[in-house]
């Protein structure tokens, strides 16, 4: 570890010319004593480090130093797929690999290219997870990495919605996929390919035997199918929607893609009071009645019948709810009463 880190400096100040020790901290996760340590054990060794004090001082290499300590490691090559999700790198223990790669990289490239790729890092950055929402919390996803890099099959239990809600599976796994935030694996067994969501995994055991990968399965284009089978599968409802104009077009803001590319496909001419009305695909009532009530009342469900009295149900319980007089703020209890 020590010796990795200690060619990370020689990288950094190679790339950057000069950092400062808690620069050199910040970018190894350490402490700044450890900086000290280390550019210690560097010039002992005969690195021609130096040290300017002061507010724009820092370290350096001398003499136009470069290392030829370039070449990357298996694991490092591995980790390359990663180097712009860092994110994701971290949540498969691959953090410091990445970064070592990088580093390496960026270190062979001529200066020229160097500056550009640096400014492209400056200036673009991914951000997986949806707004409002964080990523899931996956303790077993470095060991399930593990599997799937090794070949080798795991026995696991698994919570599901369908009941039986908890089932125990053993199952080959073929790949992981990072969707919004959240990690999914695609795994063969028994039942077939099957896609786990890895936070709803609560126990997890590897098994001693490999297995070979299907010839001919590429992770990309069965992720791409299973999407759209399970679209497929979970909107096998419609509903026609009588919408203002207004509504109309905020469609594509408040609904899902698939739903609002279909409301575009069917849409009617405006009335006399400039509504059209359109055709949906749902899952279900209960799932349908709260993608509507985001429209309020520039929105008119005019079937299925069973979710027109769905919405009518709901908006009667709001409506006595809102009829009620607002309880007097003295029968509210006082905060402080349970401090």
């Amino acid at each position: 570890m020590r010796a990795s880190r200690l060619v990370s400096i020689l990288l950094l100040l190679q790339n950057r010319e000069r950092m400062t020790a808690q620069e050199l901290a910040d970018s190894l996760e350490v402490s700044v004593r450890t900086v000290y340590r280390d550019v210690e054990s560097l010039s002992a060794a005969g690195v021609p480090l130096y040290g300017e004090p002061g507010h724009e001082g820092g370290y350096r290499l001398l003499g136009g130093f470069r290392t030829r300590l370039t070449g990357l490691t298996v694991d490092e090559a591995d980790s390359l797929f990663l180097t712009g999700l860092p994110t994701a790198a971290a949540d498969l223990g691959m953090g410091s690999v990445v970064a070592t790669a990088q580093l390496k990289l960026m270190t062979s490239l001529p200066s020229e290219l160097r500056d550009r790729a640096g400014r492209i890092a400056e200036r673009f950055h991914l951000d997986a997870p949806a707004w409002y929402r964080e990523g899931d919390r996956a303790p077993y996803l470095s060991a399930v990495a593990g599997a799937v890099w090794d070949n080798r099959a795991m026995r696991m239990r698994y919570l599901r919605w369908a009941e039986p809600h908890e089932i125990t599976r053993v199952v080959e796994p073929y790949g992981l996929v990072l969707k919004a935030g959240h990690w999914y694996l695609v795994a063969g067994g028994n039942e077939g390919v099957r896609t786990y969501r890895i936070s709803r995994i609560v126990d997890l055991h590897l098994l001693d035997e490999e297995f070979e990968r299907p010839e001919g399965f590429g992770l990309a284009a069965h992720w791409e199918n299973y999407l759209q089978l399970f679209d497929a599968r979970r909107r096998q409802g419609e509903a026609t929607v009588r919408l203002s104009p207004s509504a109309f077009h905020q469609l594509p803001h408040l609904w899902e893609s698939a739903v609002a590319d279909a409301a575009q496909r069917t849409v009617t001419s405006p009335d006399a009071d400039g509504w059209v009305q359109v055709t949906i695909p749902i899952e279900s009532a209960e799932q349908a009645l709260p993608e509507l009530l985001k429209l309020g009342a520039d929105a008119e469900v005019l079937a299925p019948a069973e979710l027109r009295d769905h919405m009518a149900r709901t908006l009667g319980a709001l409506d006595r709810i809102y009829r009620r007089p607002v309880r007097p703020s003295s029968t509210l209890p006082d905060p402080a009463e349970h401090h």
